[in-house]
C-alpha cells in the first residue's frame, strides 16, 4: 500500500523541467520514447503506436503499450536502454527528474518535456503540443474536438445544479492523502459543481488529519484506487474508523470509487474521470439529461 501511494504521488509530482516552445520536427519522428504514462496514452490516441519504441513500466494503457520495450520507471529511467533504442524523439512530462533530463540532453538525445497547467483545458493544450512536434496536428485537433464535445455535454448537464456538495477525495494508500488547490483533481471537482474540502490549501497534494475531515464534515467521500477490491478495503476502513463515524459521508454511506488508472493521468481519459466524478455527485441530473 505504501509503495502504491509513493508511485502515485511521484506521478503527480511538480515539474522539474519545462519543455521549450513546441515546433514540428523534420522529418517526422519515427522512433519515439515516452517517459510518462499520460504521454504514452496521447501518442497512441494520435495514431503513433507504431512509432513508439519505448515506454515506462507504468505505461499500461492502451493495452498495446504493454508490448513495447520498457525503459525503466517514471523517475528511474535506464539511460543506457534509452540510448540503445536510438530514438529520434523522447517526450517527458512534469515529474521526470531534472537529472534524468539533463543526462539525456548531455547524450545529445532529442528530449522534449511538457508541463502545461493543472486544469482539464490544459490536457487539450498538451495534446495539441504533442500533435505539433510529431506532425499529427490534424489528428490532435480531431481528438481535442471529440473530447471537447463530451466535456461540454457534461458541463451542460450540470448547468441547473444548485447544490454543491462538500467532497473529500482520498488518494488510497497510507494516511488521508488528498488533493489541494493546485491539483487538477481539484479543478475536476469544482467543474463537477462540488467543493473540495482541501481546495483552499495552496498545495497539489497534502496529508489530511482525522480531525480536519471531522471538522470539514464532507457530504461525499471519493476514494481513488486501482480496483474495486482495494476500494472495498478502503471504504471499510472509513466505516470502521470510530473517530469518523459521525462524518456525514460515512454516516449516510456516500463513499464512492474513482478509477485511479483513469484519473491519475493527465491525458485524454481525464474527461472520463470528470464524468465519473459528476455522476457520483449528481447522478440523477446527468442520467436525466442523457
Amino acid at each position: 500500500m505504501k509503495k502504491s501511494l509513493a508511485i502515485l504521488l511521484l506521478f503527480f509530482a511538480a515539474a522539474l523541467f519545462l519543455g521549450s516552445q513546441a515546433s514540428p520536427l523534420s522529418p517526422p519522428p519515427q522512433r519515439i520514447i515516452s517517459l510518462a504514462p499520460n504521454i504514452t496514452e496521447i501518442l497512441f490516441a494520435l495514431g503513433l503506436g507504431n512509432q513508439v519504441i519505448g515506454v515506462t513500466r507504468y505505461c499500461d494503457y492502451p493495452s498495446e503499450a504493454l508490448k513495447k520495450e520498457k525503459i525503466g520507471g517514471f523517475i528511474d529511467a535506464n539511460l543506457e536502454k534509452i540510448q540503445s533504442l536510438n530514438p529520434d524523439l523522447i517526450i517527458g512530462f512534469r515529474g521526470n527528474p531534472l537529472r534524468v533530463i539533463n543526462h539525456l540532453k548531455n547524450l545529445n538525445l532529442p528530449v522534449y518535456v511538457l508541463d502545461i497547467g493543472n486544469d482539464l483545458e490544459s490536457v487539450f493544450m498538451t495534446i495539441e503540443k504533442i500533435g505539433l512536434i510529431t506532425h499529427k496536428e490534424k489528428e490532435a485537433q480531431s481528438l481535442i474536438a471529440n473530447l471537447g464535445i463530451k466535456y461540454r455535454k457534461i458541463e451542460d448537464s450540470l448547468q441547473s445544479v444548485e447544490t454543491r456538495p462538500k467532497v473529500f477525495l482520498s488518494l488510497h494508500g497510507m494516511g488521508l492523502w488528498t488533493c489541494g488547490k493546485e491539483s487538477y483533481l481539484n479543478d475536476l471537482i469544482a467543474k463537477a459543481k462540488a467543493v473540495n474540502i482541501a481546495g483552499n490549501i495552496p498545495k497539489k497534494w497534502l496529508l489530511f488529519t482525522r480531525e480536519q475531515v471531522i471538522h470539514e464534515n464532507p457530504d461525499t467521500i471519493i476514494i481513488m484506487t486501482k480496483s474495486e477490491k482495494s476500494f472495498r478495503r478502503a471504504k471499510e476502513w472509513f466505516q470502521k474508523e470510530s473517530h469518523l463515524g459521525d462524518v456525514r459521508a460515512v454516516k449516510e454511506e456516500r463513499i464512492y470509487f474513482l478509477d485511479e488508472n483513469i484519473s491519475s493521468r493527465f491525458g485524454p481519459r481525464l474527461v472520463e474521470a470528470f464524468e465519473q466524478i459528476a455522476l457520483i455527485l449528481h447522478s440523477e441530473q446527468l442520467r436525466r439529461d442523457r
